[in-house]
């Protein structure tokens, strides 16, 4: 692939990296990523995306801006309250880069649509606020055979992880760390235990990495590790988990091997966080 001057100039920072390089910056503007969620997680990693030449971006959102979002959702801004959060975002991207496409998803992920949503992409960026969800899109991940770096926020704390247990020995998938959905209410949700607008920008931008890293194929996969930040305490912890060969899904012996058992849930919007 040969740059214009424009594009030399854009990513100038990222070419004379010798690990990305101008074969890594073609790699990126031929690659595809859904978000779900255009929240406080899908917000920074959007931005980040975009502006590192990510050729295609899906947005998968089925709410509208509201004035509590501003606090911590950055994509957004006062003047798009009231309209579509995936239109918002896509403005945004455009302004930042016009080398993206962008294709936005006003509907909720469910069990009817996800396999045809994340099959036609490259990877796969988890910024929703509900278990529901986050199991759903695991499960569909994984049967799509699709990379997922999935994060999460709540208060003042964070966590982050790539899972492609497709991939075989080593690499556990997101049932292997959590078996299920938590009883309902038991966890609360951003909007009821509530969130240092910063710490989804911390993990935002973490996560952005993270795909870019799995995007190029550099650096050291997080697949088998879980990154927990503390805001408070300014520290990061890596946990080492390994497959579960008792896992439902991605086990000896699975269980789960359609999205059937997700038909029923309905979960809360995918992106309030």
């Amino acid at each position: 692939m040969s740059f214009d001057e424009s594009q030399i100039e854009r990513y100038a920072r990222h070419i004379i990296l010798q690990e990305v390089g101008g074969h890594g910056q073609a790699k990126l503007l031929d690659s595809s990523v859904l978000v779900v969620g255009a929240g406080g997680l899908g917000s920074p990693l959007l931005l980040y995306l975009a502006a590192a030449g990510v050729g295609t971006l899906g947005i998968v959102d089925d709410d509208r801006v509201s004035l509590s979002n501003l606090q911590r959702q950055v994509i957004h801004t006062s003047d798009a309250l009231g309209t579509p959060k995936v239109e918002s975002a896509e403005r945004a991207i455009r302004a930042i880069n016009p080398d993206v496409t962008v294709i936005t998803h006003e509907e909720r992920l469910t069990a009817e649509n996800a396999m045809d949503l994340i099959s036609a992409y490259d990877l796969v960026a988890d910024g929703s606020d509900n278990f529901e969800t986050r199991f759903l899109i695991n499960d569909a991940c994984y049967l799509a055979r699709t990379t997922l770096v999935s994060a999460a926020i709540l208060r003042f704390d964070g966590q982050l992880s790539t899972f492609k247990a497709y991939e075989g020995e080593g690499h556990p998938c997101y049932r292997c760390i959590f078996r299920e959905p938590p009883p309902p209410g038991l966890i609360p949700s951003c909007a009821e235990g509530g969130i240092l607008g910063a710490v989804a920008g911390s993990m935002g931008s973490l996560q952005s990495t993270e795909v870019l890293k799995e995007l190029l194929g550099i650096g050291e996969s997080l697949s088998g590790t879980l990154i927990i930040y503390d805001a408070l305490s300014a520290t990061f912890r890596n946990v080492r988990v390994k497959p579960d060969p008792t896992c439902p899904l991605c086990g000896e012996n699975p269980t789960i091997t359609d999205l059937t058992m997700h038909l029923a849930e309905t979960g809360e919007s995918c992106a309030v966080t």
